[in-house]
Order: C-alpha cells, then sequence, then structure tokens
C-alpha cells in the first residue's frame, strides 16, 4: 500500500528578507552605512579622485616646443602663485569681490526673510517664496546679458541715476559685484528664511515682555539661532563667486578673476599644470574658511 507522503514546502526567501530587515532595524550604524555605501563611494570616485589628479597636475610642466604636457615634476607653478604679481593681484581681487558680494547678500538676505517668516500672512509668504524662487529657473546666461544691458551707459540704471548726477557703474569690477550679487541672492534667503521659522514667535515676545529692546533681541535671541543658517548662505555666496568667470566676462569690463585665468590657460593658452595650480588657490581658500567655521562650532546646529 503506498503512502503520499507530502511534503511542505516552506518559502525561504520572505524569511531571507524577514532576517535581514530585523537585522538592519536593529544595527542603525549597519544601517546607515549600507544607504551611504553608494553615494560616498560616487562622491569619492569623482569628486575626491578629481581632486587629487587636480593636485598631481599642478607639479607637472608643458613643452616649450610641442605645448603637451609633461609628467616632469617640478613646483614651478605653485611658486608663481606667489611670485607673479598678476596671479597675486587677481587673487587679493578675486576674495575682495567675494567677500563684497557674500556682505551684501546678507545685509539683504535678512530683512527680506524675516519678513517672509515673521510678518507677512500665508498667501504673501508663499508669493515671496515664488518671488524669491522665480529667478533660479532662469538660464544664467539670460541673467548675466539681462544685467549688461541695465548697466549699459544707455540702459536702465542710467536712466533712473541721471537726474541725481549718478553714472551706471558700467561694465566694472562694481558692475559684477552686483551682478553676482543678484545672481546668489536666492542661495542666501533660502537658509535664512529655514534658519528664522526655527525661532518661536513666543520668544520673541517674552524678550521684549522682559525688556529688552530690538536690537538686544536680535543680537541675544535671534543671532544665536540662525547664525548656523547665515553660515551656510554665506558659504554659497563665497564658494559660488571664488569659481565665478562668466559674469565678470560679460559685465566685468577688462577685470579678471581666478575664474578667468583658469579658463584662459585651460583653453587659450593650453598650460592645464598651470591651471591646475590656479584651481587650488580657491579650493584652500574654502577648505580654510570652512575650517575656521567649523571651529566656531557652528556647524554643529545646521
Amino acid at each position: 500500500m503506498l503512502k503520499n507522503s507530502a511534503t511542505a514546502v516552506v518559502p525561504t526567501s520572505g524569511t531571507t528578507a524577514r532576517r535581514i530587515s530585523s537585522y538592519l532595524y536593529q544595527h542603525a550604524k549597519v544601517r546607515l552605512r549600507l544607504l551611504l555605501a553608494a553615494p560616498v563611494f560616487w562622491l569619492g570616485l569623482v569628486y575626491i579622485a578629481a581632486l587629487l589628479m587636480l593636485l598631481i597636475t599642478a607639479f607637472w610642466t608643458v613643452d616649450e616646443f610641442t605645448g603637451n604636457t609633461k609628467v616632469v615634476w617640478n613646483v614651478d607653478n605653485i611658486v608663481s602663485l606667489f611670485t607673479d604679481s598678476l596671479y597675486t593681484t587677481v587673487t587679493f581681487r578675486t576674495v575682495g569681490i567675494a567677500l563684497a558680494v557674500t556682505v551684501i547678500d546678507v545685509i539683504l538676505a535678512l530683512p527680506i526673510a524675516f519678513f517672509m517668516s515673521k510678518v507677512a500672512g500665508p498667501k504673501l509668504r508663499n508669493l515671496l517664496a515664488i518671488s524669491v524662487l522665480l529667478p533660479l529657473w532662469a538660464s544664467y546666461l539670460v541673467k548675466a546679458y539681462a544685467w549688461r544691458s541695465v548697466l549699459s551707459n544707455t540702459g536702465i540704471l542710467q536712466w533712473i541715476l541721471e537726474p541725481f548726477g549718478v553714472k551706471t557703474p558700467g561694465y566694472s569690477i562694481l558692475g559684477a559685484a552686483i551682478t553676482l550679487g543678484y545672481m546668489w541672492l536666492p542661495y542666501v534667503i533660502l537658509p535664512f528664511y529655514a534658519g528664522l521659522e526655527k525661532v518661536p514667535g513666543n520668544l520673541l515676545e517674552a524678550s521684549s515682555d522682559l525688556g529688552a529692546n530690538t536690537f538686544t533681541t536680535v543680537r541675544r535671541v535671534i543671532f544665536p539661532i540662525v547664525l548656523p543658517s547665515i553660515i551656510a548662505g554665506s558659504i554659497f555666496a563665497f564658494s559660488l563667486t571664488l569659481g565665478d568667470y562668466i559674469t565678470v566676462n560679460i559685465v566685468g569690463g577688462a577685470s579678471q578673476m581666478l575664474g578667468n585665468l583658469i579658463y584662459t590657460n585651460v583653453g587659450t593658452a593650453n598650460n592645464l599644470p598651470m591651471a591646475a595650480a590656479l584651481a587650488l588657490i580657491p579650493i584652500g581658500i574654502m577648505f580654510a574658511y570652512l575650517g575656521a567655521v567649523r571651529r566656531t562650532g557652528a556647524l554643529n546646529n545646521l
């Protein structure tokens, strides 16, 4: 007599997935590492490796006869950065413009962000948020050439200033700083707005009830809370200005920034090692700035 022995087959895929899910749930650090593995690998491959290659290229040289890059190790390009008056002048000019643009944007962004977060109603706040984001939808070149038209001697700015006996800045360093300030202003307003949203309204009322005036409230209550946001916005404005070269070509006249020298050495002069050496200047400045900010502890609250 034959017996039908039916053996139940238990699927293992669901059990395995459940075990993995349970393990990841219980080990948060492992879950975080797996989540960050792919982006960190991509960052290391594309960004860190590119920076290291850039650093290596800066110590190479260019053949004077063929114009080809040769793997001949020397520090001539690095020494030129500190001894050639052109490079030192352009470096100080670039840092000065970047600082000016950052200060201008911070001064303009703070009251705008404060009004959006603490004064405006919901409908007006949404309208202002759209107005801040709207310029980001336009092309970079369109905005730059629009400011070229505004700053020209026959532009609308000259028409407004002429009755007061004032001339337009024209195509100059000042014109480039104004244009760059306009370009990066939304990137500064948004972190400020996010930071001011964290300030409770009753905290401001409590400060006023305790006898603090407006200046004291801003200095002792608001400023410590929004300091990380101010730093974040300043990083955007400062770093983006350091690497810019298109706006200066359009509205800067004959002035040059580090980006222009890098572009010239890559394209016209075909001197990739010198371009790599010049690119190390803004990278070094940003690393120094971020290092100084980190020591203050302001980045811990971002």
